[in-house]
């Protein structure tokens, strides 16, 4: 673990693209395991970011800023991913209902809009947010435990 926190961020962040890209392809495109995954990275972050700095206000906009980072590479993989279905929508000759998307709105257009919405845009969030939740319970524990140390001096 010590080896894995004295790492540079780049080779972190490749070693996230790597492991998020297998989670995205576990997911066969749906990012549930990218959305999972976000509860390790976010404790991981924090343990990165606090191996390095004990000033609190800087460790919480690092926290904020790698989880953006990391939930915004998703993003534009999603978007790779789901952005040529938009075409579907101009397009009158495809039939929306075998496109191997759920109908999930009972109207094949209203249900792909939905889909590709929930994968481009909601999933990411949802990372972001699993990220950020499983960070600042670490933080609070580090905080607790900084204030402990406190304490026996």
């Amino acid at each position: 673990m010590k080896k894995l926190l004295g790492l540079r961020p780049m080779w972190l962040f490749i070693l996230y693209i790597v492991l998020d890209t297998i989670c995205i392809g576990m997911g066969m495109g749906v990012p549930i395991f990218c959305i999972l995954f976000g509860f390790i990275v976010g404790w991981f972050i924090v343990k990165f970011v606090t191996n390095s700095t004990i000033d609190m206000p800087l460790a919480f906009r690092k926290v904020l800023y790698y989880a953006i980072i990391t939930a915004g590479f998703t993003l534009l993989t999603m978007l790779v991913l789901w952005g040529p279905f938009t075409s579907y929508l101009f397009d009158a000759s495809k039939d929306l209902l075998n496109t191997g998307i759920p109908m999930i709105l009972y109207e094949p257009r209203a249900s792909l809009i939905g889909w590709i919405v929930l994968m481009v845009m909601i999933s990411p969030f949802l990372q972001l947010l699993t990220m950020v939740f499983s960070a600042y319970l670490t933080l609070l524990d580090w905080i607790k435990n900084a204030a402990q140390d406190q304490k026996a001096i």
